[in-house]
């Protein structure tokens, strides 16, 4: 795989000169008449290749930027953006902005972050890898990728393509409080997914890779005979009978378990009083085993920021300390509207982490003896407001701790308020490749609806 290199002079020069773009555009707003003003300007460029059955199916290079501003007239707030960065395109977009704060409403918490929660220090956290792979040689990697999966099995029976996507960009967030400040980050990433068949039924499962450093990626070759093994054990599966099982949810599907507690936590649903969690602070939602935190300078995380989208410190912080919840996920808008403080969440949460238990993943099955391992979740059925959870799965049929065999076309629901306080083990085979990381997470016991 080709090495990053280091072309942090360049980086730097783009910031520099972002920054000072963003200097200009908050002048222009005060010229304007804005109060307050708030600006954030991107740029990036990468490549994207697919290949499908060992030929490219399509190659691109990409180069986006754009502009956001967001200005604040005593409390009434307008904002616009723009794909130009030239001063005539800039002043357009000034104006805009201040044409829409004319003529909104007052709301009283809007309004830039208090000043003294914004970021001072900007520690290195290594986010910047640029990869340096020309066009050909990730086409080679792609159809080296697909190929590892392809001829895997005699199962495989066709393909859906492999792909490689690499991308470098810098981001620069100012205010009229003085705040003004960028950086360069990279991502980079590898999938395959494949068909497999077998006496007339098929079947299809995928795998990827993801990093900010391309050498810190899995190779194309153990990408491409993950997604084929995933896919030939699918093969074979059936429904079951609807009965009441233990359920673990496999590491790479827990993390969304997680996000519907962070979403009932969030301050949006909170203040509009649309969460099964209102009032939660200090209350026991998870047995006294789960520990819930944020790790935000983690170096080269998926979901490391010194600062969230408002220019807010980030700092590691307990979310649920021995099951019990000890801080919501606010900006500084839904803390004003709650009399609280802004948690540095604008945006979203960063590095969110459940802590692991002993078990791994063999040792999390023989801990369940006999439920339904889910490795895949369908549809969207979790509502906010009650808890109430019900989605369709896939996966596989444990008894005595050993699969059996594939599950299909069954739906498992609950209330998450049950559902967390059920939770039984938290495995240690952490999935490191998104925003949260945690283990696969089993849970005591759910309806499985099925044939």
């Amino acid at each position: 795989m080709p090495k990053s290199v280091d072309t942090s002079t360049n980086s730097e020069q783009k910031t520099e000169q972002l920054k000072n773009i963003a200097a200009d555009i908050l002048l222009e707003a005060k010229k304007q008449g804005a109060d307050q003003v708030e600006t954030a300007i991107s740029v990036g460029q990468g490549l994207s290749v697919n290949a499908r059955l060992g030929e490219v199916e399509t190659i691109e290079h990409h180069r986006d930027q754009g502009i956001g501003i967001t200005v604040y007239k005593g409390h009434k707030k307008g904002s616009a953006s723009s794909t130009k960065l030239d001063s005539a395109a800039i002043k357009e977009m000034v104006s805009a902005a201040c044409a829409i704060a004319k003529y909104a409403e007052e709301d009283p918490f809007s309004g830039l972050p208090e000043q003294q929660y914004l970021a001072t220090t900007f520690p290195d956290l290594s986010l910047y890898h640029p990869w340096t792979i020309s066009a050909d040689e990730a086409i080679e990697m792609a159809v080296r990728c697909e190929d590892a999966a392809r001829f895997y099995d005699k199962d495989i029976s066709n393909s859906e393509g492999a792909s490689i996507q690499t991308f470098e960009g810098t981001r620069v967030l100012a205010n009229s409080l003085g705040f003004n400040h960028g950086y360069p980050a990279s991502r980079h990433s590898m999938s395959c997914s494949v068909i497999g068949e077998r006496n007339g039924t098929m079947q299809r499962d995928y795998w990827y890779t993801v990093a900010r450093q391309a050498s810190a990626m899995d190779d194309a070759k153990k990408v491409g005979e993950m997604a084929s093994k995933r896919t030939i054990n699918r093969l074979g599966a059936k429904a079951i009978s609807t009965r009441k099982s233990p359920i673990m949810f496999a590491a790479e599907v827990s993390g969304g378990l997680i996000g519907h507690f962070i979403s009932a936590i969030r301050g949006g649903n909170l203040y509009r009083k649309s969460s099964f969690l209102l009032d939660s602070l200090g209350q026991q939602v998870f047995p006294s085993f789960i520990d819930i935190y944020e790790q935000p300078l983690l170096a080269q995380a998926m979901g490391s920021a010194t600062y969230d989208s408002e220019g807010v410190a980030t700092s590691a912080r307990n979310i649920v300390k021995a099951g019990v919840v000890e801080g919501y996920v606010l900006s500084s808008y839904s803390a004003r509207k709650l009399g609280m403080k802004t948690t540095a969440n604008a945006g979203g949460v960063h590095n969110l982490t459940v802590k692991s238990g002993e078990l791994d993943f063999n040792g999390m099955l023989k801990e369940m003896n006999t439920g339904l391992l889910v490795t895949e979740l369908i549809g969207q059925g979790v509502n906010t407001m009650t808890g109430d959870y019900s989605r369709g799965a896939a996966g596989f049929w444990v008894e005595n701790g050993v699969i059996q065999f594939p599950v299909e076309e069954v739906t498992i629901a609950g209330n998450l308020k049950d559902i967390y306080q059920s939770i039984v083990a938290v495995g240690n085979d952490v999935d490191l490749r998104g925003n949260t990381r945690t283990g696969s997470i089993l849970v005591s016991e759910m309806t499985i609806a099925g044939s």
